[in-house]
């Protein structure tokens, strides 16, 4: 898996894009790209990323799959690196943690960077540290004013 993810990441890269997620499910048959770029991903963007994705795994990699998908990973995106939690800097995002702090694992907050190998949210007033380690599932959770 993670010679298939170093494969893709590097692909999406040297076209322009941002690989934000990859998932394979219904037991290895479905591949799941979500690409992003800074100023939002269209249908061509997924277009293009999709077949020069086709081409690649048809080449580079032994892969038995039977769709490929290309999106993009939406409003509610995928939060997985470092790199992540410091370009949606002041956003708010849901952490789910694998041990808890304070006796908690489901945090919500605003964003406020990173130092070292720790995400920092504030969270109900207070400024929590996450080391990236211990995060188990993160995402933006868009506000939708009326």
């Amino acid at each position: 898996m993670e010679k298939l993810e170093t494969l893709i990441e590097k692909t999406v890269q040297q076209l322009g894009y941002e690989l934000a997620d990859l998932e394979i499910s219904n037991r290895g048959k479905l591949l799941r790209v979500y690409i992003d770029k800074p100023d939002s991903v269209t249908i061509d963007d997924c277009t293009l990323v999709s077949n020069h994705l086709g081409h690649v795994l048809t080449v580079e990699q032994d892969l038995d799959y039977d769709r490929l998908e290309v999106s993009s990973p939406g409003m509610d995106r995928v939060l997985k690196k470092l790199a992540d939690f410091e370009r949606f800097k002041g956003e708010r995002a849901s952490v789910k943690l694998r041990m808890p702090l304070d006796a908690r694992k489901n945090f919500l907050g605003t964003i406020d960077g990173t130092e070292k190998d720790t995400v920092l949210l504030l969270c109900e007033g207070e400024l929590y540290r996450f080391a990236l380690s211990n995060i188990d599932k993160a995402r933006l959770s868009p506000e939708f004013k009326r």
